[in-house]
């Protein structure tokens, strides 16, 4: 006989099958810091690039330099305290805080007067620190994300970490 379905539950369709990926994504790492840390990998890596682009162009007459922005926007994703919002129809603007998912790198050419050189505005010096700054970043983020995947791998074995 099957049991009474209470009409305050949401339908949420038949059970998915069993797969540890589809649990992976799908809960335990919507809570954690693994979105936010792939995401800061991301932006990284392009501000990586744009530092590269910069430094290899040091002499190039007329080049602006790249800039990255992302850290504001993934501030403002995690902080609990901005206003959330449901959308209620695609055609609407987004309201409150914004999905990790959803946050995305922005490579920009900032209009900055302030680094006025003879030939561009790049900074060798200030291109080699924020280069270096970055290197140490990728570097920790990565660390920390397989920290964070072997603390998961040993809890799913139950193993200690």
């Amino acid at each position: 006989m099957p049991v009474p379905r209470d009409p305050g539950l949401l339908d949420l369709g038949p059970p998915f099958a069993y797969h540890p990926s589809v649990i992976f994504e799908n809960s335990i790492s919507r809570h954690m810091s693994v979105p936010a840390l792939r995401k800061s990998l991301d932006a990284s890596a392009l501000r990586g690039k744009a530092i590269s682009d910069n430094l290899a162009n040091v002499l190039t007459p007329g080049y602006k330099r790249i800039e990255v922005s992302f850290e504001m926007e993934l501030r403002k994703a995690l902080d609990p305290r901005q206003l959330s919002g449901a959308k209620t129809n695609p055609a609407h603007f987004d309201i409150g805080r914004k999905d990790i998912g959803k946050i995305m790198p922005q490579a920009y050419r900032p209009n900055d007067p302030t680094l006025p050189g003879d030939i561009n505005d790049v900074d060798i010096d200030m291109e080699s620190a924020k280069l270096a700054e970055n290197q140490i970043f990728y570097q920790s983020a990565a660390k920390f994300l397989n920290d964070r995947y072997s603390t998961l791998r040993a809890a799913i074995a139950g193993r200690g970490a």
